[in-house]
């Protein structure tokens, strides 16, 4: 028998608290990811004492943000990592929670593995000006990271990055997610800083069931009127090892949908 495949999961939980009541724990013990990227935990340290610290077997490491019930990510593991980074920018973006990378380095490889949580910029003008600020200082963060590791970034983006990446392109061609700017950022990265959108690689074609994101007007979820928000973004050696993926859409535990992938990797 050949070695198991290192099955890593990215979920928005649009809370964790929330999440929980809906059977997400569950479906974690079914699933056995070795790994889980989540964000918006939108919960506090003390929220978690005792009760989200280990899901399912798999141990947490968190970045909350300061504001109560806002944003946060976290990252879940069966792994010990050699060392845990919270946060990358040491300022506005780190009060908000979007950043933890854990690092698993061998003697074969420098490996991290980075849940993180892209500002939207629905809310309006000073929050679309946020997320913009935040993606002209995370591009630069990513080349750097590439220069000295592999890596995997887990997150939502909240960046439909083609047309093919949402249902209704015409009719977002002026809102936050879908905008020129954020577009042309998205294939800069993968570009310029080389890194690949791994689902992308193994799925180059689908549309209707690539979505991870529905918004809650409507009956959009019903109609599979949905966004692919949700990525895998790897360094190329580490994309060149994922087999399979896959979006559990049956699961409603957030208005997001797990993506797993599936690595040929050991750590």
């Amino acid at each position: 028998m050949g070695k198991s495949l290192f099955k890593l999961t990215s979920l928005n939980l649009n809370g964790i608290r929330s999440a929980a009541t809906k059977g997400v724990e569950a479906w974690l013990e079914k699933t056995a990811p070795d790994c889980i990227c989540v964000q918006e935990v939108k919960a506090q340290a003390a929220d978690v004492a005792g009760r989200f610290e280990v899901l399912a077997g798999m141990q947490g490491h968190f970045q909350f943000a300061e504001k109560k019930g806002y944003s946060g990510v976290a990252i879940y593991t069966r792994h010990t990592p050699s060392d845990v980074i919270v946060g990358w920018d040491g300022g506005e973006f780190d009060a908000e929670g979007r950043y933890v990378e854990l690092r698993f380095d061998t003697p074969k490889r420098k490996l991290s593995i980075i849940s993180s949580y892209f500002p939207s910029g629905s809310s309006g003008e000073e929050r679309q000006a946020a997320k913009f600020r935040f993606l002209a200082g995370f591009e630069p963060h990513l080349a750097a990271l590439k220069k000295k590791r592999e890596f995997v970034l887990c997150g939502d983006i909240n960046i439909a990055h083609q047309e093919k990446d949402l249902k209704n392109w015409k009719g977002n061609l002026k809102n936050s997610g879908f905008l020129p700017e954020e577009r042309a950022w998205m294939t800069s990265l993968l570009s310029d800083t080389g890194l690949v959108d791994v689902y992308r690689q193994l799925q180059p074609d689908t549309t209707d069931a690539c979505y991870t994101w529905w918004s809650n007007r409507g009956q959009a979820y019903a109609k599979n009127v949905g966004w692919r928000l949700d990525y895998h973004l790897a360094t190329p050696a580490i994309a060149a090892l994922a087999r399979s993926e896959h979006i559990d859409k049956g699961e409603k535990f957030s208005d997001h949908a797990p993506i797993t992938i599936d690595y040929d990797l050991s750590l």
